[in-house]
């Protein structure tokens, strides 16, 4: 049996600024993990999500916005070309 890892995802604006001051392409969509926080261009969600706006309880880096799932989803990082895929975790 596998236990399903919930994972946050939103969008990082202080990289949407850095790069349009510096014209870079640092990754920002950010998805979160109690074990990990990952960053891409793209973020594939294969399953049932919510998205949740929480202005008076943003997450703990200041987002009031993101999405929550437990389903896999696949992160692309077009900066150096990796491809991530977060899912379950065994149990046992």
């Amino acid at each position: 049996m596998k236990k399903k890892i919930l994972k946050r995802i939103h969008v990082n604006q202080h990289n949407i600024r850095y790069n349009k001051k510096h014209g870079t392409n640092k990754p920002v969509i950010t998805v979160k993990t109690y074990r990990s926080n990952d960053y891409g261009h793209e973020v594939d969600i294969r399953g049932d999500s919510k998205v949740i706006y929480s202005p008076n309880k943003p997450l703990s880096c200041g987002a009031k916005v993101w999405i929550e799932t437990k389903a896999e989803v696949k992160i692309i990082n077009k900066e150096n070309r990796e491809e991530k895929t977060l899912g379950h975790i065994p149990l046992g």
